[in-house]
């Protein structure tokens, strides 16, 4: 019998909430964690994610680079993964973070700009859209035997954001931000329904971090309660907490850090 071989992916996850999510889950599993970047120095990034968690096997971690907003880059990266594979084990997903996302404050709409805007689509939509072409095949195989231990479905998740919503929009602002998540959004129930459809075992979802002290909420800071604004440690261990805790029940929705559902 082929052993199984179950893996956490995290791209990218160079800075920020994604680098703290790779630690988490170094920390807190016995998972291996593939992590993808841009970096120039690999090795610099591979020190900002294993610097002060003693007890960790830095083996475990796997650099891959990608940029987000190139398909033929992202192809060349799942190809590599699948490259990294001990051939006498199945590997697959156990869980899978896409992160990316950027920021462009739009207040008015005098602010609009075709460059940011298109950016902003081709960091926070698009590339989710074809990291769900070219990673997906890495979930888990669709057919069990019987003869199988029953595991949890794997966590397919994408990163969101409570502005997403149009029933909680109450201040506007931010349009293509807002737009591209609320896209997203729809994206993360569409492919639950795909992987419904192909009866794989997992499950889709989005999830909304709260306001984390990262260079993209940074210009908001001031505004938000000191309570509610969370390291990245702090972020990533709620995030994961909740993540690991969704059911079947829950799938192809957005939920919040504190498991809370942000509705459409």
């Amino acid at each position: 019998m082929v052993s199984t071989r179950p893996f956490v992916l995290i791209a990218p996850a160079s800075r920020g909430l994604s680098l703290a999510l790779a630690r988490h889950y170094l920390q807190s599993t016995n998972l291996s964690v593939y992590a993808t970047h841009r970096s120039p120095s690999p090795n610099d990034v591979r020190d900002r994610i294993l610097t002060d968690i003693p007890d960790v096997d830095p083996e475990r971690l796997h650099l891959l680079p990608m940029e987000l907003t190139s398909e033929s880059s992202i192809a060349e990266t799942a190809h590599q993964l699948k490259q990294m594979f001990p051939p006498n084990k199945h590997s697959y997903i156990h869980t899978a973070f896409f992160t990316g996302g950027i920021l462009h404050p739009e207040r008015q709409p005098s602010d609009f700009n075709s460059e940011a805007i298109t950016q902003t689509f081709a960091t926070n939509l698009i590339s989710h859209l074809l990291c769900i072409k070219h990673f997906s095949e890495f979930l888990p195989s669709i057919t069990k035997s019987s003869s199988e231990p029953a595991i949890d479905p794997a966590k397919w998740v994408h990163m969101s954001a409570r502005v997403g919503s149009i029933s909680d929009n109450r201040l506007g602002g931010w349009y293509s931000y807002r737009a591209s998540k609320s896209a997203l959004n729809q994206v993360i129930r569409t492919f639950d329904l795909h992987l419904q459809r192909k009866k794989t075992h997992a499950i889709c979802v989005g999830m909304h971090p709260g306001t984390v002290k990262t260079d993209l909420s940074k210009e908001f800071w001031g505004g938000v309660p000191k309570e509610k604004l969370f390291e990245p440690e702090k972020a990533a261990r709620y995030l994961a907490d909740v993540v690991k805790e969704l059911t079947v029940e829950q799938r192809g929705r957005v939920w919040d850090w504190a498991g809370k559902e942000v509705l459409p």
